[in-house]
């Protein structure tokens, strides 16, 4: 039985679907030509209102095609019962008519601020196309943030509640995201200080490639060794930045020595007209060879010389052929690169130091004996043996005198035994 009364149903309203269907096919195809002639319009005249003027228009199409559908069911007195439940009708509807107007405005007025970004870098040849992107996603938020603010003051929606929580909410992400806001912070500082481009050969603390995508959370680099390194934008912040294509050129060094015993002014010379033939490198600034330091072992010389349009492949480059040119020049020229060279030498220890005795009286003592000493036949290694045989010899002769010294101490002690004996026999 639910099939043929759903049949019936249908077939009752057959006139008022076919009207649906029809009202609908007329509305999108309406909207796919205003579509069409806009995007014709911008091309021809570059305004930007007409965005505007075009929301305006759909926006119209939309009600009308809304009330159409209202009519043709017969939903009018349905409408009017549900919308005096809330309110006065006149004043829903308009406010209903008014909140729908600030959503395709606020629709329609991304697309002219995305209109008036793009026109600007396309003027500007110092914006690039990441700075307009985010320029305009910025104040697509904006809009659209300024679009629901105007929705809950006219509907009159205390946002009292909402905004205590949200304040607290934002302290918890605040305090639990610090590092990604930092980084967010930064990536806006970067933007409009722009110290490097996407493309740009970059050195940031220990590391150094090509910026390939530079985002409002980090930076991406492509190193030479075909690594990409994500740099936060906070750490690229806080970072010494080194870019070596922003000038279009770049100079580079290689540091040479040449012997003391060469004519270091022709090895000058010899260098700076080898460097001007090579085609790796400018010839204007024109590279130069300046004497620099005493080395340890030669002259040293800094050779300097610019490439353009600086890479890492341009670079070696460069530096391969300055120091392949250069060393076949001295070595035609006899101009020596001596080897590192060190000289060793003994220095003789003479001095000593002094030693006081018990009696205060001051002993010369050699302190240092030097191995030539230690290992000759004569001269101090006799004065060696001299001395011990002459402590020697004091030492028996102390031995001597004390052995005396109690000889006769003991023959006085038998004189005083002798008297006493006397003494009692008489």
């Amino acid at each position: 039985m639910a099939i043929p009364l759903a049949g019936i149903a249908l077939a009752a309203h057959t006139d008022q679907i076919a009207l649906s269907v029809g009202t609908l096919v007329a509305f999108v195809g309406i909207w796919w030509v205003i579509g069409r002639v806009g995007e014709w319009l911008r091309d021809e005249f570059d305004l930007q209102f007409i965005d505007l003027l075009l929301g305006l228009l759909l926006l119209c199409l939309a009600i009308t095609e809304i009330g159409a559908l209202i009519y043709i069911w017969g939903l009018q007195s349905t409408l009017v019962a549900v919308i005096e439940r809330f309110g006065d009708p006149l004043a829903l509807g308009a406010k209903g008519f008014v909140s729908l107007a600030i959503v395709v405005l606020s629709y329609v007025g991304t697309g002219v601020v995305k209109r008036a970004v793009e026109n600007a870098s396309k003027r500007r040849d110092g914006v690039s196309d990441h700075e307009a992107e985010i320029a305009y996603r910025i104040a697509q938020l904006g809009i659209y943030l300024a679009g629901v603010l105007a929705l809950l003051g006219l509907w009159e929606i205390d946002l009292s509640g909402l905004l205590i929580g949200a304040g607290f909410l934002g302290i918890v992400l605040g305090m639990a995201a610090r590092q990604t806001l930092g980084a967010v912070l930064a990536g806006f500082v970067l933007m409009f200080a722009r110290p490097f481009e996407i493309g740009d050969w970059v050195q940031v603390g220990d590391n150094e490639g090509i910026v390939t995508e530079i985002s409002i959370v980090n930076t991406r680099i492509q190193t030479f060794d075909g690594e990409y390194v994500m740099l936060p934008n906070d750490y690229v912040g806080s970072e010494e930045v080194v870019n070596r294509s922003r000038k279009g050129r770049l100079r580079l060094h290689v540091a040479v020595g040449v012997d003391y015993d060469a004519d270091v002014d022709r090895a000058v010379e010899i260098a700076e007209e080898t460097m001007g033939d090579l085609e790796e490198i400018l010839s204007v600034p024109r590279p130069q060879a300046v004497l620099t330091e005493f080395g340890d072992s030669a002259v040293t010389i800094d050779l300097r010389f610019w490439i353009d349009k600086p890479s890492a492949r341009r670079k070696w480059r460069a530096h391969s052929a300055v120091i392949s040119a250069v060393h076949e020049a001295f070595a035609e020229h006899d101009v020596k690169i001596p080897y590192p060279q060190r000289e060793l030498s003994a220095r003789p220890e003479t001095d000593g130091f002094r030693v006081r005795d018990d009696a205060n009286e001051a002993t010369a003592t050699d302190a240092t004996t030097t191995p030539d000493e230690s290992t000759a036949g004569g001269g101090d290694g006799d004065d060696s043996h001299e001395v011990r045989a002459s402590d020697e010899a004091d030492t028996d002769a102390d031995d001597a005198d004390a052995d005396s010294v109690d000889e006769s101490d003991a023959d006085a002690e038998d004189d005083d035994n002798a008297d006493t004996e006397e003494e009692e026999e008489q």
